[in-house]
């Protein structure tokens, strides 16, 4: 996240100007962070949280649903010359990801906050459709936009 490594560790204090961290930030251009649909910065993990036994949901459960989701998507775009969600063009883009109003309007105000790219607003919209296909809902849903947006860290200021 920045030269030292340590923006945003709650456990050792980042020795980086704002200005470095976003220079460091800045040396992977705005187009080619476009093009990475999750962006998801991963903490470090702590001791007790390896040692904690937490119910998990089983890899079995997890691998029906996404099989199911693509299913989903190959039965949608069985006419397309596509198979998945990833694969979708900007003109598909408007006839499968279909929003209800209150995501759109989300979407919207996101979009205008984050100053985020056409590109970008492509593939959070590809991302939150399948996150709805992995919910097994046929419309993308607030909650399935704000997942997708959640997804692009990079997208969000540093401070």
């Amino acid at each position: 996240p920045c030269p030292c490594g340590f923006l945003g560790d709650p456990n050792k204090e980042c020795t980086c100007t704002p200005y470095q961290a976003q220079r460091y930030r800045n040396r992977i251009s705005g187009p080619l962070l476009d093009r990475i649909d999750l962006q998801v910065e991963v903490p470090r993990l702590e001791l007790k949280d390896l040692e904690e036994n937490t119910e998990e949901e089983a890899s079995s459960v997890i691998r029906e649903r996404v099989l199911k989701a693509r299913e989903r998507q190959q039965a949608r775009f069985q006419n397309e010359g596509i198979s998945y969600n990833s694969e979708l063009q900007n003109r598909q883009i408007k006839i499968f990801c279909q929003l209800k109003r209150d995501s759109r309007q989300l979407l919207t105000k996101i979009f205008r906050k984050l100053n985020l790219s056409m590109r970008a607003y492509d593939r959070v919209l590809k991302v939150a459709q399948t996150i709805a296909d992995l919910a097994g809902s046929e419309q993308i849903e607030m909650l399935h936009v704000a997942e997708a947006i959640q997804y692009r860290c990079f997208d969000r200021p540093l401070w």
